[in-house]
């Protein structure tokens, strides 16, 4: 089929093989993905500080630029929960709304969309290595990703995955809340970091690169024997 790539901003910044190991697993699985050059940020700074106006300017453009693709595939859960979501709220009772709820259901999240829409879960991977699992709050919560990015971790040669206590709890970025309260986020991200730890993994995996660019942060600052990989990286370059 044709797919097209969202590619969220924190990856097109600060992550952009994960976009390409993206490329990598779909293209190697036979679809034909395109990337619209001409896409942007989807709004969810904008929106989470409260700032409507200016997310629906930003929203439209996404709108527009999706508009003739049947199914996007994004490597970020919060994005995908902004488009499916909120779109709907920040349009409500406005011109785009048909177009807003017309394009929620067609935009899914990397892992649930290789697991729960093409049925794969062995890409063929090896890394031989012990990894935990991270569980971001908009994936988790909002889209229901869980299980997905485990049954895919499974099948890598060589990986062991030792879960770590309580997973899916926030690991303190939260966007603008990162910012706005540092002391706070910090505290989360140590908390989630220790717990991590106590695993003896090495590396700390997710399915959202915001959440692993925090922890990566605290990591490095306190000089822990951990490293942070998004799975849709690890599966596409392993």
């Amino acid at each position: 089929m044709d797919i097209a790539l969202f590619v969220p901003c924190f990856i097109d910044q600060f992550a952009p093989q994960v976009a390409e190991a993206t490329v990598r697993i779909l293209s190697g699985l036979g679809h034909r993905v395109v990337v619209p050059a001409n896409q942007t940020c989807c709004g969810q700074p904008t929106f989470n500080a409260g700032y409507w106006p200016q997310t629906r300017r930003i929203a439209r453009h996404l709108l527009e630029v999706f508009a003739g693709y049947e199914t996007i595939v994004a490597p970020s859960g919060s994005c995908v929960t902004m488009v499916r979501v909120h779109y709907p709220q920040v349009f409500e009772g406005r011109p785009e709304a048909e177009a807003a709820a017309a394009l929620g259901p067609r935009v899914r999240e990397l892992t649930s969309f290789l697991v729960d829409e093409l049925g794969v879960t062995d890409l063929g991977a090896t890394f031989n290595a012990r990894v935990t699992m991270h569980d971001s709050c908009h994936a988790h919560r909002e889209l229901g990703v869980h299980d997905q990015p485990r049954a895919l971790l499974a099948q890598v040669r060589g990986l062991e995955l030792i879960e770590m206590e309580r997973s899916d709890v926030c690991c303190g970025f939260g966007g603008v809340f990162s910012a706005k309260y540092p002391e706070i986020s910090t505290a989360m991200a140590d908390e989630k970091l220790d717990n991590a730890v106590k695993t003896g993994a090495q590396y700390v995996v997710g399915v959202e690169g915001s959440c692993l660019m925090h922890l990566q942060g605290r990591i490095d600052r306190r000089g822990l024997p951990l490293k942070t990989m998004h799975l849709g990286r690890g599966m596409g370059l392993l």
